[in-house]
């Protein structure tokens, strides 16, 4: 995969990520989701050289095509990117002898550019290997979730994650295909899916399925979770989380966890969201919501 900087993948509510973060010259923000590096490249002319950038992501070819973009400006602040999952960022933080930092950021959605190669298995619009694995080296894709789980657990997997109204009529056609002939394609498992349920609105039927087994693929919501966790004892008092979610499973957690006020002042009290002009820029952005949060423990 070309791992060069990509023009394809905008980075979303960018002006609203860089107002709650209130980035400061010499600051260290913990970029958890590096991706392509679109909000981090912003960040970094607001921390200057005196800054640092911690950046994570499972996802090698995306640390590649950031690190070349971060490379490239004029006066980057240090920069650290790490193969790591942001479910670990206590320990990476320990690793890197960092107590606390000024400010996280994590936007849960994927680049275009992993959306878009159909080599990754997360979109059926093209047809490619049911993978979806954000971490090439990770030990389970899809197909191997589809060829084991038993149909109860694929029933319970698809309403879990997906929210999937049909999920035990999916998982029983699934088990019935598989004696046959297991799925190994985007196509094959969409087309299974598009028998079972009727369609309604825009939505393709095979949406839900897709989600949900990304996200079982990439443990999204137990990761998700330690995030939260770990997020009070990696932000010094008074340091800034933002968190851009994309679906209900994660939005809910989030808001949830920021509700604490032992721990958070809440700066979002609903949901920021993409104006019309940057929908209409990057559709893919419609669904995005970014909660922000100022770490004030209430005994500090």
């Amino acid at each position: 995969m070309d791992t060069g900087p990509s023009p394809r993948h905008l980075p979303v509510l960018l002006a609203e990520v860089l107002k709650h973060l209130e980035l400061q010259p010499g600051d260290t923000l913990v970029d958890a989701t590096l991706g392509g590096g679109g909000h981090a490249a912003a960040a970094a002319a607001l921390l200057g050289p005196t800054g640092r950038l911690i950046g994570l992501d499972r996802d090698p070819s995306m640390l590649a095509r950031a690190r070349l973009r971060l490379e490239a400006l004029p006066q980057p602040p240090r920069f650290d990117l790490l193969h790591a999952s942001f479910a670990d960022l206590r320990s990476i933080l320990d690793d890197l002898a960092v107590d606390r930092v000024d400010a996280v950021l994590a936007d849960l959605g994927f680049a275009s550019d992993q959306i878009d190669d159909p080599s990754r298995g997360l979109s059926f619009a093209a047809e490619g290997p049911l993978d979806m694995r954000l971490n090439p080296h990770g030990p389970l894709t899809a197909a191997d979730l589809l060829a084991d789980l038993p149909e109860r657990e694929l029933a319970d997997l698809f309403w879990k994650y997906g929210e999937e109204r049909f999920s035990r009529r999916i998982a029983r056609r699934i088990v019935t295909q598989r004696d046959t002939a297991p799925l190994r394609t985007t196509a094959e498992l969409a087309q299974l899916v598009r028998r079972c349920v009727p369609r309604a609105g825009r939505i393709d039927p095979a949406t839900r399925v897709f989600q949900a087994l990304r996200i079982a693929v990439n443990d999204e919501q137990e990761a998700l979770a330690a995030l939260l966790a770990d997020l009070p004892r990696c932000l010094r008092v008074g340091g800034r989380a933002v968190i851009i979610s994309f679906h209900s499973l994660e939005d809910r957690p989030v808001k949830h966890a920021f509700r604490d006020r032992l721990n958070w002042q809440v700066l979002t009290k609903k949901p920021v969201t993409p104006n019309p002009e940057e929908i209409e820029a990057n559709p893919r952005s419609r669904s995005a919501k970014l909660r922000a949060a100022i770490h004030q423990p209430a005994l500090a």
